[in-house]
C-alpha cells in the first residue's frame, strides 16, 4: 500500500499470513484471487514485487465448495486443484448431528474454546510421519494406481480409457504415498500397508482424474473410474 505521508510503498499483510486458511466457497473467488494461492500452496511463500515473504509453519489451506449452487461460481483450474492433499466428500449430517447443530445455533452460550496442541507437536507428527517406513513393493502399488489412470488401455483398462481425459500427476503420487503414511500413523502402525492406501486412494485422486464429456453424458463419477482402477491394480 501507498503511504502518502512518507512517500513510498509499505507491505500490510493480509489474512494469508496465518497457519490456517479457511477458503469457504472458494469457487466464488474470481481468478486472481485462486491464483494468488498457487505460490502460497505450493512453495509456502509470498511474493510482492521484489520482495519474498516465507509464510510460517505448519500452513495449511482448507476450502469448501457448495455442489449444487454453480451460479457466480468460477472453476478451479487444475494446477489449483493438484495442490490441494485431498477433497473429501461430506454428505448431509445425522439427525442427531443435526440436532446439536440446530442447539447450538439458537443457543445464547458461547463456546469455549480450549488449546489441546501446541504448534511444536503439529510439527514434530508431521516429522514423524514421514518416518512411517513404506516397503518398496507399496510404493510400487501407488505408481501402478496413478499410472493406470493416464495409461488405462495399458492396464487392462480399455472399457474406461475413452472415459478418461487425464490421469493423476506426479503430485498424486506423492500425496497418496504421505496420506498413506499419514494414515497408518493414525491407525499406529510404524509401517503403510496395501489397506491404508486404499482407504485414502478416493480422497487423494477424485480431484486429479479429469473425464471426457461422454463420462460425463452417461453421469460416471472420478469415484466410479477409482474403483474400477482399485479393482484391476494388483495389490501386493
Amino acid at each position: 500500500m501507498y503511504n502518502q505521508k512518507k512517500e513510498e510503498f509499505a507491505v500490510r499483510k493480509g489474512p494469508i499470513f496465518a497457519n490456517f486458511i479457511l477458503a469457504d466457497e472458494i469457487n466464488r473467488a474470481p481468478a486472481k484471487v485462486q491464483s494468488a494461492l498457487l505460490e502460497a500452496m505450493q512453495e509456502k511463500q509470498v511474493t510482492i514485487g521484489d520482495e519474498t515473504f516465507k509464510l510460517e509453519e505448519p500452513f495449511l489451506v482448507l476450502a469448501t465448495q457448495n455442489p449444487i449452487e454453480q451460479e457466480g461460481t468460477y472453476p478451479l483450474p487444475e494446477a489449483q486443484l493438484d495442490r490441494f492433499m485431498l477433497k473429501v466428500v461430506i454428505g448431509y449430517p445425522t439427525r442427531e448431528d443435526e440436532k446439536l447443530i440446530i442447539r447450538q445455533n439458537l443457543s445464547q452460550e458461547k463456546t469455549n474454546i480450549t488449546p489441546i496442541i501446541r504448534t511444536a507437536d503439529i510439527l514434530k507428527a508431521r516429522q514423524l510421519v514421514r518416518e512411517v517406513y513404506m516397503d518398496e513393493k507399496i510404493e510400487k502399488y501407488i505408481i501402478d494406481i496413478v499410472f493406470a489412470t493416464r495409461f488405462p488401455n495399458d492396464n487392462k483398462l480399455g472399457k474406461i480409457a475413452q472415459l478418461i481425459n487425464y490421469g493423476g500427476s506426479p503430485r498424486a503420487s506423492i500425496n497418496l504415498a504421505l496420506a498413506a503414511k499419514t494414515y497408518a500413523f493414525i491407525k499406529r502402525r510404524g509401517y503403510v500397508i496395501p489397506e491404508d492406501v486404499r482407504a485414502i486412494c478416493h480422497d487423494v485422486m477424485r480431484h486429479r482424474i479429469g473425464l471426457t464429456y461422454e463420462a460425463e453424458a452417461e453421469n460416471y463419477t472420478t469415484d466410479m473410474v477409482i474403483n474400477e482402477v482399485l479393482n484391476v491394480v494388483e495389490v501386493p
